[in-house]
């Protein structure tokens, strides 16, 4: 029995290998693996957290689970801008907690294959981003690739865990 889930469990990942789901955030478009994705939601009412950075936008109840809600705009320094009908809530898992994140539009689920991902440039070059995994070369575009696991340093997921308590 054990070796069977153990089969389903490795299948499951290897349908999920080199899926990005990808988004925009003003003219940019980033992706991340789709192994990360639990849901995508429509933009809907958060109820404000006091003491939280300022991106962190609040808490959702989605369907009786308190999840905090991050505004990947304004993680990445950008202006704010209002939420339309195009703005999405994608609901990922990481290091054990759920979080959701605000983007401006969901774009499509992707497959990039390895060789069509290069690694950030150097820092030599002035490029530093602690958020960016690879470069997805997709025909004529670029997708950033994000490093889900790096959206959030510890201190920050300890703060967002106990806001959620």
């Amino acid at each position: 029995m054990a070796e069977v889930l153990s089969d389903y469990v490795e299948t499951a990942e290897d349908t999920q290998r080199g899926k990005f789901l990808t988004f925009s955030i003003g003219k940019e478009a980033y992706g991340f693996e789709i192994k990360y994705v639990t849901e995508i939601i429509g933009i809907q009412e958060i109820t404000e957290v006091p003491e939280l950075p300022n991106y962190i936008k609040g808490i959702i109840n989605l369907r009786g689970k308190i999840i905090p809600v991050m505004d990947v705009r304004l993680r990445f320094k950008k202006e704010a801008r209002e939420y339309n009908d195009r703005t999405c809530i994608v609901v990922i898992d990481i290091r054990d907690i759920s979080i959701g994140l605000i983007v401006d539009q969901v774009a499509e689920v992707l497959v990039i294959p390895p060789e069509n991902i290069v690694p950030p440039p150097a820092g030599k070059t002035g490029f530093h981003n602690r958020y960016i995994k690879g470069i997805g070369k997709v025909g004529t575009e670029v997708k950033l690739l994000l490093d889900c696991d790096k959206l959030l340093n510890d201190e920050e997921i300890d703060t967002v865990s106990k806001a959620v308590e």
